[in-house]
């Protein structure tokens, strides 16, 4: 009997490697809750509790309990709900702009479906494609301990989703507690291929600020009138920059400042005197955006899933792939006004959407409506100024209950320059500056893509897949950031090259601008982890001055992070997870011309410090 309970442990852990065994064990765990449970008392959700006034006078059913109890730990004991939902790629057509075209989307929706799950969920999501091609879905800033076989990004942790397939994706939730999304990892599908994950606390959790009226996901976005694939390859062809957007977007729509769009602009209800907590995503393809509402202040209180001392604030400055999480109070007279967010642009000479888009928030009751709708002020295109000094505000929560754990004594040094680069090109005929192809690089490698994913390789031995000699430190030092560098500098070498990095190291990375080709904004997402941003500036990182004036109280802990225009941003983090871990920047023009690259994290020395082994499913290469 024993050697049954001990083998119904192993086959109960929800946790474990074989998830065709997890729906047996679920299976057969709901047959006997309902049997034993109700009966019995045992009542759990999120959050246990087990009723064992019973327990010394029904002693025949001793061990038939504890047999009970033992095949539901994975389940119940765990109080983690398992969720499963069904992604359907497909395409689906979409009117904006005065023109109907066919968009990929989740389930015929654009913006996708939210997904609502609570600290500490495993969450499956069954993924079928029924589009024309290849797909792959991240789950971003979700750190996937010891699992990046479902991370998502295309020939590093996997390979496509092909047409007519599937793929199911288990999403592992750890500590992560607020605002994150998922999107398309695979060409620039993500354009249409995005949604929310909104995390809320564990049961019997709360806030660390009053409970909200409401909360709303609030995402940017871009919209083209020509199919996303076709600007791909025109960027491909021609080697130069790709056609702008036509429209900014909030959830999905233009705003009624943009032709055919004011029937199905955005509205927001809100009672008078009630608080709402609008989830910020900048899903964005292109730029930094800058976000307000008119008469309105808002308290940021969260970024990137992690809270942050509360900090009031008349714009927000978001980047490609951040979240912020913002407190809206309805405190204004009773009316309707606008929510507007526009690009903050910092790249010379290079060509931006410079639309508007608009959202309404309006106030319940009775009142003539006024027009036009006030306008909140936002700050100028350029305005970089507005964009460093209200990023570099954020701090985190720091409280018991959300401690921080920044590494202090570092073990590994890194810094990687981050540049946009130029090829040359047949007849001086691409699109570039004098005639050349545009690349990207860090440290001056321009990412390849392999035929397989890297994580397979790595983990089948596969030799020829990637190198483990990504530099430590640019191969040239010379002046970054000056306003006039030689041509020479601007050529990278192409590679799949990886850094790898020992289990438990404290890392810290310097992440440094260059005005090669183009000096711009830089927001750098990596995956499997979230980081302390402990310091930034403009100009070149000095190793000696600046690591002086470092935040290592309180410094916010995000999974994207902004390095601006001819600056440097240096982050920290604890190697604690391992797998292979993509890092790159958010603007997708940058990812397409090479600015990635990969960390490989070893194993630990102890069982649970290892890589887990990959699901059955795996997409083939």
């Amino acid at each position: 009997m024993w050697r049954k309970v001990v083998k119904l442990v192993q086959l109960s852990n929800f946790y474990g490697e074989d998830e065709g065994v997890a729906k047996d064990g679920l299976g057969l765990g709901l047959g006997l809750g309902l049997g034993l449970g109700l009966g019995l008392g045992l009542r759990c959700g999120r959050g246990c509790s087990i009723d064992l006034t019973w327990f010394p006078v029904m002693k025949v059913f001793n061990l038939l309990f504890l047999w009970f109890l033992v095949l539901l730990n994975g389940l119940f004991f765990h109080c983690h709900s398992l969720a499963r939902h069904k992604f359907v790629v497909k395409e689906t057509p979409y009117t904006r702009l005065c023109s109907t075209k066919k968009i990929l989307t989740v389930n015929g929706k654009f913006p996708g479906p939210t997904l609502y799950v609570h600290k500490g969920d495993t969450v499956i999501v069954d993924v079928y494609n029924k589009g024309k091609e290849n797909i792959t879905i991240h789950w971003h800033g979700v750190k996937q301990p010891k699992y990046p076989w479902t991370d998502g990004p295309e020939y590093i942790t996997q390979c496509p989703i092909q047409p007519g397939a599937k793929f199911s994706q288990k999403i592992v939730l750890s500590t992560e507690e607020g605002t994150l999304w998922w999107h398309a990892h695979s060409d620039w599908s993500r354009a249409t291929v995005h949604g929310a994950i909104v995390i809320h606390p564990e049961k019997d959790s709360g806030y660390p600020f009053p409970r909200p009226h409401a909360e709303v996901p609030i995402i940017l976005g871009e919209w083209w009138k020509k199919d996303v694939e076709e600007v791909l390859n025109m960027l491909r062809q021609t080697g130069g920059d790709p056609n702008v957007s036509d429209a900014l977007t909030i959830n999905g729509q233009p705003g009624d400042l943009s032709p055919c769009s004011k029937s199905d602009t955005f509205k927001l209800m809100v009672d008078h005197g009630k608080t709402y907590l609008l989830r910020l995503i900048n899903a964005g393809m292109s730029d930094i955006m800058f976000f307000a509402v008119a008469k309105h202040q808002l308290t940021v209180i969260g970024t990137d899933a992690s809270y942050t001392k509360p900090l009031k604030a008349n714009y927000i400055a978001i980047s490609p792939g951040q979240t912020i999480d913002a407190l809206l109070q309805a405190n204004q007279p009773l009316g309707r006004y606008y929510m507007a967010a526009r690009v903050y642009s910092s790249a010379a000479g290079v060509a931006y959407d410079n639309t508007t888009t608009t959202a309404i928030i309006q106030y319940k009751g009775n009142y003539s409506l006024s027009s036009p709708l006030p306008l909140p002020s936002l700050p100028h295109y350029n305005d970089t100024n507005a964009s460093v000094s209200f990023t570099g505000r954020l701090r985190s929560l720091g409280s018991e209950e959300h401690p921080v754990h920044v590494p202090l004594n570092i073990s590994t040094k890194l810094l990687f320059t981050i540049s946009v680069n130029t090829l040359p090109c047949a007849n001086n005929s691409c699109e570039g500056p004098n005639g050349t192809r545009l690349s990207a690089s860090m440290n001056n490698i321009s990412f390849v893509s392999p035929s397989i994913d890297i994580l397979q390789a790595y983990y089948k031995h596969i030799s020829g897949v990637y190198g483990a000699n990504f530099p430590s430190y640019p191969p040239l030092v010379f002046d970054y950031t000056a306003d006039y560098l030689p041509l020479e500098l601007e050529l990278p070498q192409n590679g799949t090259e990886v850094k790898v990095l020992k289990y438990n190291s404290t890392v810290e990375i310097v992440l440094q601008g260059t005005n090669l080709a183009a000096g711009t904004d830089h927001p750098m997402h990596l995956h499997g982890y979230s980081f302390y941003v402990v310091g930034w500036g403009f100009g070149n990182f000095d190793k000696d001055k600046d690591p002086l004036g470092y935040n290592l109280v309180d410094p916010p802990l995000q999974n994207t992070i902004a390095v601006p225009k001819n600056g440097w941003a240096a982050i920290r983090f604890k190697a604690n997870n391992p797998g292979v871990w993509f890092m790159h920047c958010h603007i997708e023009r940058h990812l397409t011309w090479g600015m990635e690259m990969a960390f490989i994290v070893k194993n630990g020395d102890h069982p649970e410090d290892r890589l887990l082994p990959p699901p059955q499913d795996m997409p083939p290469c």
